[in-house]
């Protein structure tokens, strides 16, 4: 299993907190995604996702920039 920390700029409240986990957890191969607001990161535990396909569910879950 691989994890991976991203930084996420546009989070900023418990709704955007739950789109973005929710879209990486709707993503077969993801077993973890937990956002830590303060910090503007997620950090992801997977197997078998590409970090494109990462990138893509958390970009087109709000107006969300992956850096």
């Amino acid at each position: 299993m691989s994890k991976k920390q991203l930084t996420v700029e546009g989070m900023s409240c418990g709704h955007c907190k739950n789109a973005v986990e929710t879209a990486l957890m709707d993503l077969e191969g993801v077993n973890q995604a937990e956002v830590d607001l303060d910090a503007k990161t997620v950090t992801i535990k997977y197997e078998g996702v590409s970090e494109a396909n990462l990138t893509a569910a958390i970009e087109n879950a709000g107006p969300y920039e992956v850096q």
